[in-house]
């Protein structure tokens, strides 16, 4: 029972000391099956369920994101009224089909130019529940199973090193086999994780993690060495005295390699003129982006915008920096992912991405007075990337008359809203998404039928 998890960590060492060391993960790969075994080689290489990025907009913070992806029908009627909370003109806006269903798309939409399967899902569900900035209604509509937590079981057979990370005060909540979740203060602070990870006790070099397989640690320190000589680095050779050592030399150059460059900050627009709050969110993006391609974690949940923005459209110049700056940060950072690639599967990183949006209220979509957090039928909604495994488009709809409209998960068709049912298939459908579309481990967690939802 015991030789599996010292296994996975052996893979975990080797991983973080491979990517101190600048040792390509091809490369590490065959110094594990020269060390501990075709079948340690074999379980390392795996890559069989999505990287994910859990942006959580508590406090009111979901309001923003209707000014990216709005209701179809309230954008399309805002050029005669307007008193809706859709701030473009019609030359502004383009409607496009999904290949679930419409969406409306602006000058500060993120994903503009991808082709339809890779644009954003939007799913009608939950319930409104203001001022909360971990909301509930939606991440935990399956039997109290978190979503968050859902995602990290299934990533679960993605070799990491810490497998999921929550920055703030963000919850990862439970799910059965679910494991911890690292948590940090803020996006700079991941870097510093993997230091203590390597080098505090029960980290990646601690003995005791291997009682009673010698063979294990053996093969632990035998893959070290290999490591350190593809490396190629006679100036590491002193660092690899005690075991000790090498973690502080592994959390060094994991945090050199995980570091916010100046070219990164230029590359997601961060100066002096953006928010910072926004700024928090491109620089936690930019290392998580090197944390996957590292293959350090599979997993960031991140706070997202957390400012109730009552007022918002009493100063149209910020409303407007602000939606720029969430589209220039959420483009940078699938550009970033576009530009890494999985070194054992070959695999552009944009490719194994899901990103999920949540909030506790999204506002009023049709009065922009003092944004008002109720919505019709106390009705919410969850944002979603599928990276191709969902229908794009919005599933469920609130039009200029404010009628409220949910989906049939079954079919994808327009049905009376159900918040509680729609979380659910939601849910799963970001579950499927992370499986890379494997329905058979979503029934793990729930047998709603998705069948409307998914490619």
């Amino acid at each position: 029972m015991k030789r599996e998890p010292s296994r996975r960590a052996l893979i975990q060492w080797s991983l973080a000391a491979g990517a101190a060391l600048s040792v390509g993960p091809a490369r590490i790969i065959e110094i594990l099956e020269r060390t501990a075994g075709t079948r340690v080689a074999q379980a390392a290489a795996a890559t069989p369920t999505k990287r994910s990025i859990h942006l959580r907009a508590g406090n009111g913070g979901l309001a923003w994101y209707t000014l990216l992806w709005p209701h179809n029908d309230i954008a399309a009627t805002a050029a005669s009224n307007p008193t809706t909370t859709w701030p473009f003109t019609s030359t502004d806006t383009r409607v496009i089909q999904g290949t679930g269903g419409a969406l409306t798309l602006g000058p500060n939409t993120p994903f503009a130019n991808a082709p339809a399967e890779r644009q954003m899902t939007a799913f009608m569900a939950g319930t409104n529940e203001a001022h909360t900035a971990n909301p509930n209604s939606i991440v935990r509509s399956l039997n109290g199973n978190s979503m968050f937590a859902i995602a990290a079981v299934l990533q679960a057979e993605n070799p990491t090193v810490v497998p999921v990370i929550t920055v703030d005060d963000v919850q990862l909540g439970t799910a059965p086999g679910a494991p911890r979740g690292a948590v940090v203060p803020s996006g700079r602070d991941i870097v510093g994780l993997f230091n203590s990870a390597a080098s505090r006790a029960g980290g990646l070099l601690d003995r005791a993690r291997y009682a009673g397989h010698a063979d294990l640690y053996r093969a632990h320190f035998e893959t070290l060495a290999q490591l350190n000589r593809a490396a190629g680095r006679s100036t590491t050779l002193d660092a690899y005295a005690t075991a000790r050592g090498a973690a502080r030399f592994v959390g060094t150059n994991l945090a050199a390699q995980l570091a916010i460059t100046t070219a990164d900050e230029t590359a997601y627009g961060i100066d002096a003129t953006m928010r910072a709050d926004v700024a928090e969110i491109a620089r936690t993006l930019i290392v998580a982006a090197k944390a996957f391609q590292l293959r350090l974690t599979s997993s960031v949940i991140m706070p997202a915008l957390r400012d109730d923005p009552h007022t918002a459209f009493q100063d149209p110049t910020n409303l407007m920096a602000t939606t720029a700056a969430l589209r220039r940060v959420l483009d940078a950072f699938m550009a970033d992912l576009a530009q890494r690639t999985d070194a054992i599967t070959g695999q552009s990183l944009a490719d194994s991405i899901v990103i999920t949006i949540d909030g506790d209220t999204p506002k009023d979509p049709l009065v922009r007075t003092n944004w008002g957090d109720n919505t019709y039928e106390n009705s919410n909604w969850l944002y979603v990337y599928g990276g191709g495994k969902l229908k794009s488009g919005w599933f469920g709809s609130i039009d200029r008359n404010a009628q409220v409209r949910g989906f049939d998960p079954t079919t994808g068709a327009a049905t009376a809203y159900d918040g509680d049912l729609q979380a659910q298939a939601a849910v799963a459908a970001v579950a499927y998404a992370i499986t890379g579309g494997d329905r058979r481990r979503v029934q793990d967690f729930t047998r709603v039928d998705i069948s409307g939802l998914i490619v």
